[in-house]
């Protein structure tokens, strides 16, 4: 099994972004396997999205739901969707996450409306993690 394999079977992974000063900014998140790369979903005003507009340098790493990290974060590129992309995000969240996820996606576009949320392709790099 590869990495990419179980980080896609992972209830929960942590992405972590990082601020201009290079601080880490580690959230928990659902992520889903979207061919070679791993799909999230977010509000499209989150931090997270702001972060990886300014450099998808990202790691990700298998957590529980509070974010405690239980194995090794690997380097990764993140890069926002189109609205295309957007929706096919929202459809693996729905085949994975069942009936939460279909709920989740249902409350948020009651709040937030169809562009408030954006879907992030992460693609996982070859070099070493920097991040502990």
């Amino acid at each position: 099994m590869t990495t990419l394999d179980r980080l896609g079977a992972e209830k929960y992974i942590l992405l972590t972004t990082f601020r201009k000063d290079g601080r880490a900014v580690p959230t928990p998140v659902w992520a889903v396997r979207d061919g070679d790369a791993l799909a999230v979903w977010s509000a499209a005003d989150a931090g997270k999205v702001k972060r990886i507009r300014r450099s998808g340098d990202v790691t990700v790493a298998p957590c529980d739901v509070r974010g405690r990290p239980h194995g090794e974060a690997v380097a990764a590129h993140a890069t926002l969707c189109d609205a295309a992309g957007t929706r096919r995000v929202r459809e693996l969240i729905k085949q994975k996450y069942r009936l939460v996820g279909r709920l989740s996606l249902l409350g948020s576009r009651l709040r937030r409306g169809e562009s408030g949320t954006v879907g992030i392709r992460v693609v996982l790099t070859d070099r070493p993690s920097t991040d502990a």
